[in-house]
């Protein structure tokens, strides 16, 4: 062998050495990062903390401390952290999930109850109840800009993809609040059923659905014209119509299919969004109340208030797989992968 070709031999082998060692630290680097994918955080009213469950194995890994009476729970800074709503605490808690600890705290006012962010993370709204007012707070210095009056008891809070409107649910006065963000007016107050509580938005943007608990059903409004186009609603054998109370929410990504939770009645209802007809009844656990979908959209997430448990739902079977306990009093259920 010349030496050129003893330099190129040489050369090459301190390449491949160096690629398995530049490939063997990536692999330690994963392994020392927590594992995200697959992962469910469950909020617990009463233990004042988050349950983890791996989806995977269908098995609880751990919990998370949190404030006191954690309930709505929304992702931000591009799925890295979590935020939660503490009712008792008038407090968000953000949650670095590659930690899993709290790093910050946002006052939210009395009684907070659904938040949503704006597109950008910087803004968000909140229903605080007792008051009867939504807040804006900016995110980054905690403080509150503002409060926009709105009917007794808010609850369901979902901000439009484009950011420009804030839909506001009022649970005693059964409408649904429309505000304009740029000046912070109700612009429109829309009769729906009776004790709205949340939402859901179609991925084109062109249907807001909310659940209305004490009507047994949902109510479908064009947000073109802010007009109600439709009324879905349920009804289950051998369950009473006053026990047929909806409240949790969540729509596919295709935005075929919407999935309701039917509280007292323990079910959960599949519907198809076009043709706005429940196609299946999925039996679940005691008050099924806060949905959540994996990004394959194969796994429904059901947390029974009252049963103190989560139920997993193999959407295209439509079918329960398995009931897992969770604390006490789930409310609200985030999928992180």
């Amino acid at each position: 062998m010349n030496p050129i070709q003893e330099t190129r031999t040489m050369t090459a082998r301190s390449h491949r050495r160096h690629l398995l060692s530049l490939a063997a630290l990536l692999v330690a680097v994963a392994a020392a990062l927590p594992a995200q994918a697959q992962t469910a955080f469950i909020s617990s009213e009463k233990d004042h903390k988050l349950t983890v469950l791996d989806l995977k194995t269908q098995a609880v890994t751990g919990t998370i401390a949190t404030c006191k009476r954690p309930r709505h729970m929304v992702l931000t800074d591009g799925g890295r952290q979590l935020l939660v709503a503490c009712g008792d605490s008038g407090q968000a808690d953000v949650i670095d999930l590659a930690t899993r600890k709290s790093v910050k705290k946002i006052g939210l006012g009395d009684d907070p109850e659904i938040f949503d962010l704006t597109p950008d993370g910087k803004t968000l709204y909140v229903s605080n109840e007792e008051d009867g007012v939504v807040g804006v707070i900016d995110v980054a210095s905690g403080k509150r800009s503002a409060e926009i009056k709105v009917g007794e008891e808010p609850e369901g809070v979902l901000v439009s993809r484009d950011g420009r409107t804030v839909y506001v649910t009022s649970e005693v006065a059964s409408l649904v609040h429309v505000i304009d963000a740029a000046s912070g007016k109700v612009t429109k107050n829309i009769k729906v059923g009776k004790r709205p509580r949340r939402f859901a938005l179609t991925p084109d943007g062109s249907q807001l659905w909310v659940t209305n608990e004490l009507g047994a059903s949902v109510t479908v409004i064009g947000t073109k014209d802010h007009e109600v186009v439709d009324t879905i609603r349920f009804e289950v054998k051998g369950a009473r119509a006053a026990d047929i109370t909806p409240v949790g929410l969540a729509m596919t990504a295709d935005g075929k299919r919407a999935f309701v939770g039917l509280g007292k009645a323990n079910h959960v209802a599949f519907v198809d969004v076009g043709s706005r007809k429940v196609t299946d009844l999925v039996l679940a656990g005691k008050r099924a109340w806060g949905l959540g979908l994996n990004k394959a959209q194969d796994r429904l997430l059901v947390a029974n208030g009252l049963s103190d448990d989560l139920t997993i739902i193999d959407v295209g079977a439509a079918k329960a797989l398995k009931t897992v306990a969770v604390g006490r009093v789930p409310h609200s259920v985030v999928v992180v992968e």
